[in-house]
């Protein structure tokens, strides 16, 4: 039997509302965040005193490590308290924090303040990650999970490798300062696609 491409999931206008904007939200976030990759080792060592490549590479080690040892008890805890709101408001807190964390970089002055920025980012994404994908579980429809999960991917993918290609042009032409706002400015606004999911989650009883 032909399967036709299902084009209209591709550019989300046969999912469910909550799984539309959540994947929005997600491709302005992550296209924000993408901005500031390629440049984040060059920030280092260049604006940090005794910053170094090691350094980056210690700090993308703890947010990694941090973001893994915290998730597991973040989602036990999500798990533990009934109903959708928390894992919502888990996302909007979550994601808040690592939204404005971009800002505590223009801060930091040494090595020590790098890595506390980078745990507070692991931390605060721990608890963003199983939020988000108890939110996607709950609301996608299970007859196109693989196809909504491969239109998710896609999108953020191929917004992240945009914006990567822009971020060093922009960190070299702008400064790595107005970079920063940027960032944050973006990540800010995508967060307005969270407010259309709150009236759309489901009750559940306990």
């Amino acid at each position: 039997m032909k399967r036709n491409i299902p084009l209209g999931d591709f550019f989300l206008l046969k999912v469910n509302p909550v799984i539309r904007f959540l994947i929005l939200a997600d491709i302005a976030t992550f296209s924000a965040l993408g901005l500031l990759g390629p440049i984040f080792a060059i920030f280092v060592t260049e604006f940090i005193e005794g910053g170094t490549v090691e350094v980056a590479g210690v700090a993308a080690a703890i947010y990694l490590l941090t973001k893994s040892l915290t998730q597991i008890p973040a989602a036990a805890l999500i798990d533990k308290i009934c109903g959708d709101k928390d894992d919502y408001w888990f996302l909007v807190g979550g994601m808040l924090v690592v939204n404005l964390v971009p800002l505590s970089y223009l801060l930091v002055s040494n090595p020590a303040e790098l890595y506390f920025t980078q745990f507070l980012l692991g931390a605060a994404t721990a608890f963003t990650f199983p939020s988000f994908m108890a939110l996607f579980t709950h609301y996608v429809d299970g007859e196109k999970a693989g196809t909504t999960w491969g239109v998710y991917y896609t999108l953020i993918d191929i917004a992240q490798a945009a914006t990567a290609a822009i971020g060093g042009v922009l960190a070299a032409s702008i400064g790595f300062e107005k970079v920063i706002y940027l960032v944050t400015s973006i990540g800010l606004l995508s967060m307005l696609f969270y407010v259309p999911i709150a009236p759309s989650l489901r009750k559940k009883p306990c």
